[in-house]
């Protein structure tokens, strides 16, 4: 069984996908890409890479903490990023997300994401510990 959320603190989808899934008994929970929008879906930080990665990762970590996640339970990042350079010169952001043992990551750098001023999208499965977990309402 799979079941879907979108946190009402976020912005709402506005497309055929979730902010999250979670599946079997909810520990693992896949998110889906987020970029840098903020709750009113308006782009954060145009032209600034490391704004977007701190806006992407906080979204990302107010998705997990929907279901009482944090950033230490992901597992598996997958980063979409227009500039490689700019993005690994936003490592010192990533460093305040995440700390050892830090998920496992690939990175690819594509021609431009859906609006051309989002500059990162990143995905992300994590494991929320059971004893910690708390399923949603469904969708």
């Amino acid at each position: 069984m799979i079941d879907s959320f979108n946190p009402p603190e976020m912005w709402q989808p506005f497309g055929a996908f979730s902010m999250g899934v979670i599946q079997g008994q909810g520990q693992m929970v896949y998110l889906k890409g987020q970029v840098a929008l903020d709750t009113d879906g308006q782009i954060v930080g145009r032209g600034d890479m490391k704004a977007q990665v701190r806006k992407v990762l906080e979204n990302i970590q107010a998705v997990l903490a929907h279901v009482s996640g944090e950033m230490g339970d992901i597992v598996s990042l997958t980063q979409y990023v227009t500039d490689i350079e700019a993005f690994m010169a936003a490592g010192d952001v990533r460093r305040q997300f995440f700390a050892p043992p830090f998920p496992v990551t690939t990175t690819i750098e594509v021609s431009r994401l859906y609006d051309p001023a989002l500059l990162v999208e990143i995905t992300a499965i994590a494991e929320v510990p059971r004893d910690r977990f708390k399923r949603p309402a469904a969708v």
